[in-house]
């Protein structure tokens, strides 16, 4: 028993412990489930509008995230440089990897705008149903004016997460939901004195709250103890050889996430050629979602700052023991969710059902078996998170890059296409194709992890 409680004590208290793992970890978390609330308010919001707003905001809202991600993955890579820098007690060159990240921001959001003027032809090109696409072009159009925001906000945060200092990040995504929330009710249906404006109206608001957190941060970084340890302002002279590292180890980063995310939303694509109904229950599903799924993604940032410092400490041990730490936490909670999913899905379904009840019978039908699935590959899904985790903070990204290339395109993309256009396959059908290839990227990531090259791999020169 003295052993037992020997042991818990030293997991809690060595360096990549427990303890380490939830000071880091615990205000990204609340920070990326502030994220998940907003996205869910904004849907729920909408499914109060209309059923087709909904289905449209969730289509156009992922294709265009889908579209910014590699460019969000390639400057928050600046997290990994940031956390390896300090890692190696030089906090000199943290300031100029944040503004590489920035200038990744300005190209990447005037590549968003440039699409814009295609989504119309794009979503009716599609074969959505009419209202659905004009809902769509109008969120696509608007919702592409803050790239810029969204993917400098990554680059910014990636300056504290990379430190260790995560609370500033959380306390900027509080206010950013408060603004959302606000903007978010008034927009759509035209309260507090706000013009109606349905689905445009839930874009702007969007847009506007992301503003919140680069304006917080850069106010931060201007205080007296981050300009001596870490100077920011002043260091914004384009390097070649930082920016095209950068490019080098982000840009993988960025496409991996590209590639989970265009998956998912070529996914939603083909389902809307299922029926409206089939496209509303799978949004509300994946929304949902999101309410365990993003805060995971907190938990995996986690693993990643404390993997990039023990490496740039040159302590692999270490950052074996954070990569646990984090899996320990992350199957915990995940694991409720999955059982909330299966044993109380009206909990989560019901709120969706007040604009319309009688009009969401048949979706929520649906809803409750497609949360099934989830609750299924949730728990695939942490080894996912972690592992993967771990390979970027290490700097693993071309081989996250590949595998995620090769199971969106021949595990998910192309075998639904297949199954929904030749065998006329249903919805749970393809949701069943789904959670296989959820399943297999969890276990090929811990495969990697366990094979352990990764302890050997840096992002930053080595001057030693």
């Amino acid at each position: 028993m003295a052993d037992a409680i020997s042991g818990l004590k030293r997991q809690w208290s060595q360096p990549g412990g427990w303890k380490e793992f939830i000071v880091v970890s615990f205000p990204l978390i609340l920070s990326a489930s502030s994220a998940s609330l907003q996205h869910f308010i904004d849907r729920l919001f909408l499914s109060w509008y209309a059923p087709e707003a909904i289905a449209a905001a969730m289509a156009a809202g992922v294709l265009q995230i889908a579209l910014m991600s590699v460019f969000v993955g390639t400057a928050g890579y600046v997290s990994t440089f940031v956390a390896q820098y300090y890692g190696a007690k030089r906090e000199g060159s943290i300031g100029p990897s944040v503004w590489q990240g920035l200038y990744i921001s300005l190209a990447g959001s005037l590549l968003i705008l440039a699409t814009a003027p295609f989504a119309k032809s794009f979503f009716e090109w599609i074969g959505h149903p009419a209202l659905v696409s004009t809902y769509e072009t109008e969120y696509y159009t608007t919702i592409c004016w803050g790239a810029f925001p969204a993917i400098a906000g990554a680059a910014l945060a990636g300056y504290f997460s990379g430190q260790g200092r995560t609370w500033p990040i959380l306390a900027a995504n509080i206010l950013a939901t408060l603004v959302h929330l606000y903007l978010d009710y008034g927009l759509i249906f035209g309260s507090m004195g706000f013009p109606r404006w349905g689905v445009k109206g839930a874009a702007v608001a969007t847009n506007i709250s992301l503003l919140v957190p680069c304006l917080f941060y850069l106010l931060l970084m201007g205080r007296r103890e981050y300009r001596e340890r870490a100077p920011f302002f002043g260091r914004w002279k384009p390097d070649k050889a930082l920016f095209l590292r950068l490019l080098r180890f982000g840009f993988p980063a960025g496409a991996q996430t590209f590639m989970e995310i265009a998956g998912y939303a070529i996914f939603l694509l083909l389902v809307g050629k299922l029926g409206a109904e089939e496209l509303a229950a799978t949004t509300i599903a994946f929304n949902i979602n999101n309410l365990a799924f993003m805060p995971m993604l907190g938990f995996g940032l986690g693993v990643s700052v404390l993997v990039g410092q023990a490496l740039g400490e040159k302590d692999p041990a270490r950052a074996s023991r954070a990569t646990w730490s984090g899996l320990y936490f992350t199957l915990a909670y995940a694991s409720v969710f999955s059982l909330m999913y299966v044993l109380m899905p009206d909990l989560f379904i019901m709120p969706f059902t007040a604009g319309d009840p009688e009009g969401f019978i048949e979706i929520r039908s649906h809803a409750v078996v497609l949360l099934r699935f989830i609750a299924a590959y949730t728990i695939f899904d942490t080894l996912n998170i972690v592992f993967s985790g771990t390979l970027k903070g290490a700097g693993d990204t071309r081989f996250i890059i590949k595998v995620m290339a090769a199971m969106t395109v021949f595990v998910l993309a192309l075998p639904v296409a297949a199954a929904i256009s030749w065998f006329g396959a249903g919805l749970y059908a393809i949701w069943t194709i789904l959670t296989v290839e959820a399943s297999l990227l969890g276990i090929v990531f811990l495969l990697r992890f366990s094979r352990g090259k990764w302890k050997g791999m840096r992002v930053i020169e080595d001057i030693y």
